[in-house]
């Protein structure tokens, strides 16, 4: 039988408990912390008003809050799903720093000129539009997503904002550790096929010599 290589199998064999050793942290550390992060948010909205906040800070989605938009610098649209688009303003608010962004209703006009001056918005705290690929969920910490005032009372001629929602945030670390497991299990059983035809091919080789 031939000898099986020291190099390759270590490297195999490295890059195999990596994989595991990444579902694990998914699975035993990543999940439990989403967990809780999750069941805090879900009580947020029964707390008290809070300032919108200058420096992200995911622990404070779904409270209410309020800000004073002193100008619309731009008026953009998101999909929204079944409620067709989400309107957002960007607003100039006089403080130093990044302007507020607002959501100030939904429509299902992609077009239509949306006529809002600004002034104080009440309302909630969530997300804003991400265009980040899925990887960056798993790999940058709370706080890393910009925020946005969603207004309680939508604007003229928009319709209302949906309420809140927990189902909002994706729970995905089972399926992450589901994940890494599979692709550890693949490098196994294909490092393994690649041996067994290494050695028929070395039998093979070893009979046409003797």
């Amino acid at each position: 039988m031939k000898r099986v290589p020291v190099l390759p199998t270590i490297i195999v064999g490295v890059a195999i408990a990596a994989m595991i050793a990444l579902g694990l942290w998914q699975l035993l550390d990543r999940r439990p912390q989403k967990e809780a992060f999750l069941a805090q948010l879900a009580a947020n909205p029964t707390l008290p008003a809070v300032t919108f906040p200058r420096i992200a800070d995911e622990t404070l989605l779904f409270r209410r809050s309020s800000a004073f938009c002193l100008e619309p610098v731009s008026i953009t649209r998101a999909g929204a799903g079944a409620a067709g688009y989400r309107v957002i303003a960007l607003c100039r608010t006089g403080a130093e720093g990044p302007g507020l962004r607002v959501q100030i209703g939904t429509t299902r006009d992609p077009v239509g000129k949306v006529a809002w001056g600004g002034g104080k918005v009440s309302g909630w705290i969530a997300h804003a539009p991400d265009a980040r690929p899925l990887i960056a969920e798993v790999t940058q910490p709370h706080g890393a997503r910009e925020l946005m005032l969603v207004a309680s009372t939508p604007a003229a001629g928009l319709s209302p904002n949906a309420p809140p929602s927990i189902e909002s945030i994706p729970n995905n670390h089972l399926a992450y550790a589901v994940q890494w497991f599979l692709f550890a299990g693949v490098a196994a059983v294909i490092y393994v096929i690649a041996l067994r035809r290494r050695g028929k091919v070395g039998a093979r080789g070893d009979g046409s010599t003797s």
